[in-house]
């Protein structure tokens, strides 16, 4: 077999993910039957078909996914390489894509990131903010923060920290409606709601010995956590929201917390999320260390 072609590897894990010839040519500058004709050529090179073309959609064949566990660790290996040797010249450097949540943005990231990136002045960041789940490989995302257990999946899982979940409304809101002394009561009151993820209308709440899940109801939903905070302090309904999401609500009196001796806390990991071999880099690396430190 002939030895590897760099950018045609690189061209098929981008392909593989966008499933389209010509998104990838719009992200890479390369036209589409450029692209048709790399991927020929690593076909070639390899002796075994690694796409299904149609005009609909293109698929991995058992060849081709196979192929790409190896690709992906083939391109990271190459970045690792380049950065140490960036690493041994200098700092590390180079861009660093992240993706989190809005509450981890705004009240963890935000604040210190600053402080990061002065100290690293060769790395410079890209942030993707969303409360819904992504595909951090699709997403090109070096470190993806994640709240909540994991599904099995080939990325690398690096422990952070925990979150716990307080109940909480503002003083505005419990004047007009009242405060719920008993978990049954927040079945009359409205609760703001994070779309997307349906468990989070069950509130978990224990009485008589036992954890029980209130099914809750509002007129508002969003799918960003610091809207609802907002929504909540603003008197819209009751808030189940992140610890370190509502510490300064909670501490200026914005917001009351509410059924302390009933309400489960049910901590949950928060998880930094890293393509296998990406860990290795020095930008990604270093990030991953100054992140554990926010915990």
């Amino acid at each position: 077999m002939k030895p590897p072609l760099a950018p045609e590897i690189a061209v098929f894990v981008r392909l593989s993910e966008l499933g389209a010839f010509t998104a990838v040519a719009k992200e890479t500058g390369y036209t589409s039957s450029g692209i048709s004709r790399m991927i020929s050529r690593l076909e070639d090179n390899l002796g075994a078909k690694l796409l299904h073309r149609s005009t609909r959609r293109l698929a991995l064949t058992p060849e081709g996914e196979i192929y790409l566990k190896h690709a992906r660790q083939i391109l990271a290996a190459v970045e690792a390489a380049e950065a140490d040797v960036s690493q041994v010249l200098g700092r590390p450097r180079g861009p660093l894509v992240i993706n989190c949540g809005s509450a981890f943005a705004r009240y963890k990231l935000a604040p210190e990131l600053p402080g990061f990136l002065a100290q690293y002045p060769d790395i410079s960041a890209e942030i993707s903010v969303t409360d819904q789940r992504i595909d951090p490989m699709a997403q090109h995302a070096d470190v993806t923060i994640r709240v909540g257990h994991l599904t099995d999946s080939d990325l690398i899982a690096i422990p952070l920290g925990t979150v716990s979940r307080i109940v909480a409304a503002s003083p505005e809101y419990l004047a007009s409606h009242g405060t719920p002394i008993h978990p049954d009561e927040l079945r009359n009151h409205n609760c703001l709601l994070l779309k997307g993820f349906p468990k989070q209308a069950t509130w978990p709440m224990q009485w008589d010995s036992k954890t029980i899940g209130v099914q809750v109801r509002g007129n508002i939903s969003s799918d960003s956590a610091d809207t609802l905070l907002h929504l909540a302090i603003a008197g819209a309904g009751i808030i189940r929201l992140g610890d370190f999401l509502g510490t300064k609500a909670v501490a200026s009196g914005a917001l009351v917390p509410l059924l302390a001796d009933h309400h489960h806390a049910d901590p949950q990991p928060i998880t930094a999320l890293v393509t296998p071999g990406r860990q290795s880099i020095p930008r990604v690396r270093t990030f991953i260390d100054f992140i554990k430190t926010l915990f």
